[in-house]
């Protein structure tokens, strides 16, 4: 893969690849890779082999090469499309979504990502310090029920499902792209950008974009992710820019609608 990777739980190992060359803008908020912009790969082993799942964030021009690579490495796609709306420019999103040799595929993945401008790993990153994000963080927190991390400036709650999610009989955990994802990037006093995406069932659809459009959250996409999962599941991608402590209110609200992790 060309980087290190990190283990994540449910014997995971996982590599972020954040597009930090990219000056994508929407609502005048300049978007940081951890709220929108962060391409990864995940594998788990499957027998002797291994299950791999993704999502690059590519700009146009790059998609046809990427894919086109990706399918001579045997590695296939289960989706493309975008996540957001109005962003400039425009970014697409393709999710992987394979099993097969573990080598193998991450250098089929690292070969096809060779066509894009995806960034290597900085050389000596450097310790990010702790700053104030300009926002209630713990207040956020604490109304959504769930701790977050702070990720190049950006607060990120990942909130899994309450039950089990499979993908072709193998459970997927939630670190490879099956827990709610809720993003916030402070924008100046209290307020925060939020962008992400709500993992549901058909049935929470639709309470979940009620309950967001009631709270000043526009819904910018709604799709699948994956082609082979049990149960079959729907991914709500969001935005707005507002107090942050209003948008977790919002957030919270549409939470409450599914069927998720305390």
């Amino acid at each position: 893969m060309g980087r290190p990777g990190q283990i994540q739980p449910g014997d995971v190992i996982k590599f972020g690849m954040p597009r930090r060359d990219l000056n994508v803008v929407l609502d005048s908020v300049t978007i940081k890779p951890g709220l929108a912009l962060g391409s990864w790969v995940a594998l788990k082993r499957d027998g002797g082999g291994a299950m791999v799942m993704g999502d690059l964030v590519l700009t146009e021009d790059e998609v046809e090469p990427v894919m086109m690579k990706l399918q001579e490495g045997g590695i296939h796609e289960s989706a493309v499309h975008n996540h957001l709306l109005g962003e400039s420019p425009h970014v697409m999103y393709m999710h992987i979504a394979s099993h097969g040799d573990p080598v193998q595929m991450a250098k089929a993945i690292h070969d096809a990502l060779a066509l894009s401008k995806t960034p290597g790993p900085d050389a000596a990153p450097a310790a990010q310090p702790t700053l104030e994000l300009g926002f209630e963080q713990k207040q956020v927190e604490q109304i959504l029920g769930h701790a977050g991390k702070v990720n190049g400036g950006v607060l990120q709650i990942a909130v899994p499902r309450a039950e089990a999610i499979t993908d072709s009989g193998m459970t997927v955990p939630p670190s490879m792209g099956v827990a709610t994802a809720l993003n916030f990037q402070p924008t100046g006093n209290g307020k925060a950008a939020i962008t992400g995406d709500f993992v549901l069932l058909g049935t929470e659809v639709n309470p979940v974009i009620k309950a967001l459009r009631q709270n000043g959250i526009a819904v910018t996409a709604l799709h699948s992710h994956m082609l082979m999962e049990e149960p079959r599941l729907f991914f709500m991608h969001f935005w707005a820019n507002d107090d942050a402590v209003k948008l977790a209110k919002g957030l919270r609200v549409a939470l409450d609608n599914t069927k998720s992790a305390k």
